[in-house]
């Protein structure tokens, strides 16, 4: 069974938030070590965009050396005079297969719903280009709204609409809101990233208590667009863990819709044409 972590980060003398490791650079041989241990056979770099172009060239580096470990969904400043030219050529720079954002920023977040990004979504819908977007509160109606104006653009939340930790929340007060995700499954360009689930529970592993929220969404979304991950450098298990709570400790996730979740549903989602 092909194991594909739908999200890690790479950085090299730089800071990452406090959710993660604290420590100055985590390289790809670093990461490609962790998989080993774990049975991850290739993984979805997402350059931490705090830490601008260089994190984008470091995951470049990291295909062009390991092209069939990693591909990449990077960012680039979306003031830029250039965007959409830089949109359209995205795919020139190795392994880039899309783009990953998340808004975060204080002059960023207004961007979900004044116009801003209005070029920016049929500019990817027409280079073929995923967008991946951490989508909490509110935001996940807008992005429902995004997908049904650009049907050909291919949207997923980033971690199960959690918010990558930053909301402190865990157990069922972390799901209360799963309903408003749950409705745009009807929506077959959106897409969730089931990376970052220990970190949603104060529980032990296997973290059985948030198991049920899971099943509602591979059972809404369809094992064809739910993509396990991990976010690795903040997950508060080992890497091998987050493989085994889903590939041993889910008895209802079996067979082609585990293989789906796993890491096909994530390599066709993409569009990733891996080396053999």
């Amino acid at each position: 069974m092909l194991i594909v972590d739908s999200q890690i980060h790479l950085w090299k003398d730089g800071k990452m938030s406090p959710h993660h490791r604290q420590i100055p650079t985590y390289l790809a041989a670093d990461a490609l070590a962790e998989m080993v241990s774990a049975g991850v056979d290739c993984a979805v770099i997402h350059p931490p965009s705090a830490l601008g172009e260089a994190a984008n060239a470091l995951a470049v580096e990291a295909v062009c050396q390991h092209p069939d470990k990693f591909c990449i969904l990077g960012h680039f400043d979306l003031l830029s005079p250039d965007r959409e030219s830089i949109v359209a050529r995205w795919r020139e720079r190795p392994g880039m297969l899309g783009f990953r954002y998340t808004f975060n920023q204080p002059h960023e977040k207004a961007w979900w719903t004044d116009g801003s990004l209005d070029w920016f979504w049929p500019a990817c819908e027409k280079a073929g280009l995923v967008v991946g977007l951490l989508a909490t509160g509110e935001n996940i109606k807008v992005l429902g709204r995004i997908a049904q104006r650009h049907p050909g653009l291919r949207l997923h939340i980033d971690h199960i609409r959690r918010g990558g930790g930053r909301s402190g929340k865990k157990d069922d007060a972390a799901y209360a809101d799963l309903a408003d995700m749950l409705a745009l499954a009807r929506l077959p360009n959106v897409g969730v990233k089931l990376s970052g689930a220990p970190s949603t529970s104060s529980q032990p592993y296997p973290y059985k208590n948030i198991h049920g929220y899971l099943r509602q969404i591979v059972d809404a979304f369809g094992p064809d667009r739910c993509f396990w991950g991990t976010d690795i450098t903040r997950m508060p298990c080992s890497y091998r863990q987050c493989v085994t709570m889903f590939t041993e400790e889910m008895s209802w996730l079996k067979g082609r819709d585990l293989e789906r979740v796993m890491g096909g549903a994530i390599v066709d989602w993409l569009g990733w044409k891996r080396p053999t």
